[in-house]
């Protein structure tokens, strides 16, 4: 259980975030200026800096990848690496949508919209890869360099940054649209696509 410091840190890592897109929302991403989002957050810039680097990484930074990976170790045994990873994925889901679901999908909608967030944000989709390969690797045994548990991670990656976007273009329920892009994936492995 994180401590008190924890807690208040990541209170403020929120509170920039959430003045972040409010002010984005009302100005557009290139006329808001860190320094606005330090004041509407009630902090210094240093302060601001000493969380996020950049304006882009307020943006983009979150905790999603270690909570997929962790709900993918979850899984039993038993369930094939696809099934681990779609039903981890859900489980996670399923936690992420316990809190501002809005405020998500239009920070997925903005990171979509601007090209130099879209392009970092492929970076992101790098690490969802390397801690779904680590997840993988410590279910099956498998050494993290093994080449079909980096195609499974990719692909599964993949699978979800679909779903994602399709969810920030058009609204809808995100658990059943990842449901959706893994069962696609299931009929592609199956043979030809009809």
């Amino acid at each position: 259980m994180p401590g008190l410091r924890e807690l208040k840190k990541e209170r403020t890592r929120e509170a920039i975030q959430r003045e972040a897109l409010r002010l984005i929302a009302s100005c557009g991403y290139d006329a808001t200026t860190c320094e606005q989002i330090a004041a509407a957050a009630e902090v210094s810039p240093a302060t601001l800096f000493r969380y996020f680097a950049t304006k882009e990484d307020i943006v983009l930074q979150d905790s999603y990848d270690p909570l997929i990976a962790e709900a993918v170790l979850a899984r039993p045994s038993h369930e094939s690496s696809l099934t681990a990873v779609k039903r981890g994925l859900a489980d996670a889901i399923a936690d992420v949508y316990q809190g501002d679901v809005e405020t998500i999908r239009q920070r997925t909608a903005l990171i979509l919209s601007v090209p130099g967030l879209r392009a970092r944000s492929r970076e992101q989709q790098d690490s969802l890869v390397t801690h779904l390969t680590r997840a993988l690797a410590e279910r099956s045994g498998l050494s993290v360099t093994d080449f079909d548990l980096e195609v499974a991670a990719s692909t599964c990656a993949s699978a979800l940054e679909v779903a994602v976007g399709r969810w920030a273009r058009d609204g809808g329920d995100l658990p059943t649209l990842v449901d959706a892009a893994f069962v696609a994936l299931g009929r592609l492995t199956r043979g030809p696509h009809r």
